[in-house]
């Protein structure tokens, strides 16, 4: 029986933008997706840092240390966050920084890494800036190109942002709403009517890549990319 595909869409908030500067994370937004469908099961959590935001990332989210005064502290909240989580795979724009902070949390608990409690991450930021090479892909940007809308979000909120993300990758990776093939009337039998096939694409199975076939994969563009002396069109 195929195992169904679960899912998150993550976003974060914290108090700037570095965390060698020891800012941390201040709200988790998460959305939970089943075979590519919203179930509605979501997380969300404010967190007590503990410490004030900078400037910059307050006027950004707007989450004053009043407000989070009587929020609960990470330690509090970790095991809930870790469990749901759990085995996912895990959807981010720009990755690197959601998940450093990510990491910091868990190496002031020593729990290990992020990654640890995951199945994989997607990055939508470098999906979309190879969809989109030259433009900017920006969460807002990629809402007015796949037309959500997020005329409601005034400032930055980490679950509003997990749940625009979701739209948008699902509007990123969908391709197309269905494989449809169209039987030429040359190509049909003798009294027959032309077929059409709707399939919905929900419903076709998809296989990743083993890690080794990626492997594999780039070794055999590495030759390519040295017998033209540049990158192969399948890098492009």
């Amino acid at each position: 029986m195929k195992k169904n595909l679960r899912q998150i869409v993550l976003d974060t908030e914290t108090t700037g933008l570095n965390t060698r500067d020891g800012n941390r994370v201040i709200e988790i937004g998460c959305v939970e997706l089943v075979d590519r469908k919203l179930t509605g099961n979501n997380y969300h959590q404010y967190i007590n840092p503990e410490r004030d935001s900078e400037e910059g990332a307050l006027a950004v989210h707007g989450l004053t240390t009043e407000f989070l005064s009587d929020k609960p502290k990470f330690a509090e909240i970790s095991q809930e966050f870790c469990e749901f989580i759990k085995g996912a795979e895990v959807i981010i724009h720009n990755a690197p920084f959601d998940v450093g902070f990510l990491n910091a949390e868990f190496a002031r608990l020593g729990i290990g890494l992020f990654t640890d409690f995951t199945e994989t991450v997607i990055d939508t930021l470098v999906q979309a800036k190879e969809l989109h090479p030259g433009k900017r892909n920006s969460l807002d940007a990629l809402c007015d190109r796949y037309e959500i809308s997020n005329s409601h979000r005034k400032l930055h909120g980490a679950l509003l942002d997990a749940e625009l993300l979701a739209d948008v990758y699902l509007a990123m990776s969908r391709g197309q709403n269905s494989f449809a093939i169209d039987l030429p009337e040359e190509d049909a039998p003798l009294n027959q009517e032309t077929q059409i096939v709707d399939l919905p694409v929900d419903d076709v199975q998809v296989v990743y890549a083993a890690s080794d076939e990626l492997i594999e994969h780039d070794l055999l563009l590495s030759g390519l990319d040295k017998q033209l002396r540049q990158a192969c069109i399948w890098r492009a």
